[in-house]
């Protein structure tokens, strides 16, 4: 006897029941009546005249007929959920780009502009990985990276987002801000950094202080912690342009005198050379260098 495609909405009826040993919790589970239920188990009972469940005043129980037909039954149904699942899944990964990038440049700059995009591409689902170390771009791996640095990297194509510059931050309330007003005037109160190759040393050279000692009282290894010490009035930070704004249109921090400092590297949008994007990235792709800089 072959199992024809009209018995699948029996079959599914049959090992819910078996599975609640309740029509009714079945019936809740499927959107339908309890009578339903019932009527799909004779069914399938008389196409192979055999009981699949004993009935009895407490409620139902399987049959050992009954018990062999359900086992089967919810390892097939299972495989065919999970296959479906996987297409499923397979169409919306279309539709999804995963991205990754610096936390400090996430949170300043990209999150700020993304209801825009949102509202340009509402079917493009993102996943932005903001994790220290350098993503490898491999199979599985993310589409797109944002990274700041001099804009080549093996294996990698790195279109240029935009550069930045760099100056002093402050808050208004940090003690002898009042005091500052010139280059010179910063580096006698607390200095701020973070862990990048181009830093203090090279602002105060840029504006032609050469001798200056530059030991700074606190240290971070991301850029938005070095903003958020200075917004909390514990000494200057070294402020990134990109990175600064939201803070200076808060007014939580602000712009000391001194010159700014052009940036050695600049942000790119990278993508591995050996694939070829697909739609969605590009469309992302396209966006990010649509978006002015400021």
């Amino acid at each position: 006897m072959k199992t024809r495609t009209d018995w699948l909405p029996a079959l599914a009826a049959f090992e819910s029941a078996a599975r609640h040993q309740n029509f009714a919790h079945a019936a809740e589970e499927l959107h339908l009546t309890a009578s339903a239920v019932s009527h799909h188990v004779r069914k399938l009972e008389a196409r192979l005249g055999i009981a699949l469940f004993q009935r009895h005043a407490r409620g139902v129980s399987l049959t050992t007929e009954g018990r062999q037909l359900a086992d089967a039954a919810g390892s097939a149904l299972t495989d065919i959920d999970s296959v479906v699942h996987d297409l499923h899944s397979r169409r919306d990964d279309r539709r999804l780009v995963r991205l990754t990038t610096l936390h400090s440049f996430t949170n300043s700059w990209l999150t700020p502009r993304l209801p825009a995009f949102a509202a340009a591409h509402p079917d493009i689902r993102l996943h932005i990985d903001t994790e220290i170390a350098l993503t490898r771009f491999d199979d599985g791996g993310p589409d797109l990276g944002i990274r700041h640095g001099p804009g080549h990297w093996q294996g990698l194509v790195a279109l240029r987002l935009m550069g930045e510059t760099m100056f002093p931050v402050a808050a208004a309330g940090l003690p002898g801000i009042d005091r500052i007003g010139s280059a010179a005037d910063i580096a006698t109160l607390p200095l701020i950094a973070d862990n990048t190759r181009q830093g203090w040393h090279d602002w105060f050279r840029h504006a032609g202080f050469h001798g200056v000692q530059v030991d700074p009282r606190y240290v971070f290894s991301d850029s938005t912690a070095v903003l958020e010490a200075a917004a909390q009035g514990l000494g200057i930070g070294l402020a990134r342009q990109r990175i600064v704004a939201p803070w200076l249109a808060s007014g939580r921090l602000l712009q000391l005198p001194g010159p700014e400092l052009a940036g050695r590297f600049a942000y790119y949008v990278v993508h591995p050379a050996h694939r070829r994007l697909r739609p969605a990235a590009q469309a992302f792709v396209d966006w990010l260098l649509s978006q002015p800089p400021g």
